[in-house]
């Protein structure tokens, strides 16, 4: 594990100390401030933060297709920005940064007693099944193995640029639980990191088979309850398990109650929820993440660390993150559309404070991050592009496509009449295959139009479209995944019976399909 410079991680080292004795911290409990039903708010100078740096950190947001971006010091919300079409106030899904929210409730149910150790053999949660591929280091897996991602299976999810395959095959399958425990092992237990979804699945697993109830009902009694976050949604496998990688939608002012749960080293108001020892191992993360992108990251109980930095993290696909800074008393928050760089962003927050008391008001400067913030709320109009004759001959006409990267079967859009829309067919995911159909009203006035919810356990997330023609033969849609982190540039080229579909895939690369209009 990286190290911090010697005299500072002295000082950190008899401050964790000076915390934890008796008086240190009856008065840390007096100067923290929970939040009760609502976060209380302040300026930035007020909490010794700069802000102009803060809004410089708003327009980089917009930039790099954030949906909202949210940071509290000492306790208050110094910045809350949402960018249209999102709304702050509208669950949004948080990917994989659930990882750690099951993670969470595995603390509470090692707090508790109810998990005795997290050396506990994975295999004697599941005596009742008949398990595959059982060798000597398949019985040796332990709940921290899960936690840690250093399970051993046999696994791809393209963390080191493979296919995501066996991601694929376990939500196809008929029950995620026992495809993963089925895996053969590629390693020993603890040998070696890999990102892997099926061993935080796994963990929600021990959750309902230790209390009786999914994660998610486990988590509203003892961990939503106290920290008073009441909309929420969170998808579940066909027994019933809360997706434990993924799935789980929430507010970001209540991301940010995870956090600051962390922050506060597992205490909220007069309950210790989490126990100490979890708490700093999370802050002490010590296993190397082998991360091509970044060196020096290093994981720990399903949380995300730069321990050169002090930041540890819950991370998900598209930088749906809660950030954590303890040696500047920060929680941020951000959810996105487009990857981020996690150690960029940790030095650009950690430089707006300036000071660890409040600093002299600055009216002006206020004054002009709220103007920012109103402005990346507001939807702005699009480009209106000319409408050309091929407009006319296009519309109402169905183009397929091959089987392929694209992931969409056939698309036909209505352009001519008084409310314009687009039909799409995409590949079923579940067992039984055939296709989903999705259809999206889209505004061609430079306006998203929106639908209503999708799915029943996305209650809170909705499409928007918007389209123009940018010449006379193309045509460019602009489609929101609002509250899911997605977003599709789709730019389709006629010519004649055939077009062609442009866009990228899931990871940025190019896709480019030939598809053509049904006889």
């Amino acid at each position: 594990m990286a190290r911090l410079k010697t005299g500072l991680w002295l000082f950190s080292a008899l401050l964790v100390a000076r915390l934890f004795s008796s008086a240190a911290f009856a008065e840390d409990l007096s100067l923290a401030r929970f939040p009760q039903s609502d976060w209380a708010t302040a300026t930035p100078e007020d909490e010794g933060m700069d802000s102009a740096a803060l809004a410089k950190l708003v327009a980089s947001g917009k930039a790099m297709r954030f949906d909202s971006l949210l940071i509290t010091r000492h306790g208050r919300i110094v910045l809350d920005a949402s960018y249209a079409p999102y709304k702050a106030d509208e669950p949004h899904i948080i990917n994989s940064a659930t990882k750690a929210v099951v993670s969470t409730l595995i603390a509470m149910l090692l707090k508790d007693g109810v998990l005795d150790s997290l050396d506990h053999p994975v295999l004697d949660f599941f005596k009742d099944r008949k398990i595959d591929n059982v060798d000597a280091r398949k019985q040796a897996l332990t709940v921290q193995h899960l936690l840690n991602m250093t399970s051993g299976f046999d696994w791809d999810e393209g963390y080191s640029g493979g296919a995501e395959t066996s991601l694929y095959e376990m939500g196809r399958s008929p029950d995620w639980v026992q495809y993963i425990l089925d895996r053969p092992m590629a390693q020993a237990p603890g040998e070696m990191f890999y990102y892997n979804s099926g061993n935080s699945h796994l963990l929600s697993a021990i959750v309902t088979k230790l209390t009786g109830k999914s994660a998610e009902d486990f988590a509203k009694e003892r961990l939503f309850g106290p920290l008073e976050i009441t909309e929420h949604a969170w998808f579940k496998d066909a027994q019933g398990i809360s997706a434990g990688g993924f799935g789980l939608a929430l507010k970001p002012r209540d991301m940010a109650k995870i956090g600051y749960l962390y922050l506060r080293r597992g205490r909220w108001g007069e309950q210790q929820l989490l126990p100490p020892d979890w708490i700093e191992a999370v802050n002490h993360a010590t296993v190397s993440m082998n991360a091509k992108f970044d060196p020096g990251l290093s994981y720990a109980d399903q949380f995300w660390a730069l321990p050169d930095k002090h930041v540890f993290m819950a991370v998900g696909y598209h930088c749906q993150v809660i950030m954590v800074l303890p040696d500047r008393d920060i929680v941020a928050v951000m959810t996105a559309r487009e990857f981020c760089p996690f150690r960029k962003l940790a030095n650009t927050i950690s430089a707006t404070v300036t000071s660890d008391s409040a600093l002299p008001a600055a009216p002006e400067a206020a004054a002009a991050l709220a103007a920012d913030v109103r402005e990346v709320a507001t939807e702005t109009r699009g480009p209106v592009g000319a409408v050309p004759e091929m407009a006319a001959s296009i519309s109402g006409k169905t183009y397929s496509f091959p089987p392929g990267p694209l992931g969409i079967n056939t698309i036909k859009l209505d352009l001519t009449g008084p409310e314009p829309q687009v039909t799409w067919d995409i590949p079923s995911r579940d067992r039984a295959g055939g296709t989903v159909h999705l259809q999206s009203p889209i505004g061609l006035d430079g306006l998203y139009r929106k639908t209503a919810p999708p799915h029943p356990w996305q209650p809170f997330t909705y499409r928007a479209m918007k389209g123009s023609w940018i010449d006379a033969t193309t045509f460019v849609i602009d489609a929101q995944f609002v509250g899911q982190g997605e977003e599709r540039n789709w730019r389709l080229s006629f010519d004649g019976d055939k077009v062609t579909f442009r866009t990228k895939g899931r990871y940025g690369k190019d896709v480019v399909v030939e598809g053509h209009a049904a006889p």
